[in-house]
């Protein structure tokens, strides 16, 4: 059965979206959430991702914000005994926006942050050399309440979030092959009576 002009330009439309380097679609897709979505052309695709994302992501920084302990303290990076942060490694999937808390976990290291108390690790035990007097990681949870693990699961959907967009910037759209074919040969068989000719 020859396709409908309306089907022919919906496969005309399927085939004109261009993924150009994919792989380097990706890098731009986790760095920038929406960056990768734009560098292909695909706006709609970008506005939506950067929006969706970086307002869920930048909405839980505020929640595990603190007028006395600091901005962003429900990100940061920490694999020491005792406070093993593995929600960072979802906090992590949105790029740029994540990564001082990298700078200042390697700075905490070696006894400078370099952007303050924003997204710092927290002090363990009372007895730990700290960036001037850091607030410990039950201060934080008995200062915040809730607030804190709000601030966590926010940073961490939103993460987890743009590891689909990354997808969605490596593979392109999903299509269904072979669905499209099935419903036009419904279609085209229509119902049949006991002999087996078409009703």
């Amino acid at each position: 059965m020859a396709n409908t002009p309306e089907e022919n330009v919906g496969e005309n439309v399927e085939e004109s979206i261009s993924l150009k380097d994919p792989y380097w679609a990706a890098f731009l897709a986790w760095l920038i959430p929406g960056l990768g979505h734009l560098y292909q052309g695909r706006t709609a695709k970008a506005v939506l991702y950067f929006v969706c994302i970086m307002s869920t992501f930048s909405y839980g920084l505020y929640l595990g914000s603190d007028s006395e302990y600091g901005w962003g303290r429900v990100v940061y990076a920490s694999w020491r005994p005792g406070d093993k942060r593995l929600y960072f490694l979802s906090q992590i999937g949105v790029g740029l926006p994540a990564m001082p808390a990298l700078v200042q976990a390697i700075g905490a290291r070696n006894g400078k942050a370099p952007f303050g108390e924003f997204m710092a690790p927290p002090r363990i035990q009372r007895s730990e050399d700290d960036l001037g007097g850091r607030p410990s990681v039950h201060q934080l949870h008995r200062r915040m309440a809730r607030y804190f693990e709000l601030g966590t699961i926010y940073t961490t959907v939103a993460g987890l979030l743009n590891i689909l967009a990354i997808f969605d910037a490596l593979a392109g759209p999903i299509v269904v092959p072979g669905k499209e074919e099935e419903e036009e040969s419904d279609k085209g068989e229509g119902t049949k009576d006991e002999s087996g000719a078409n009703q």
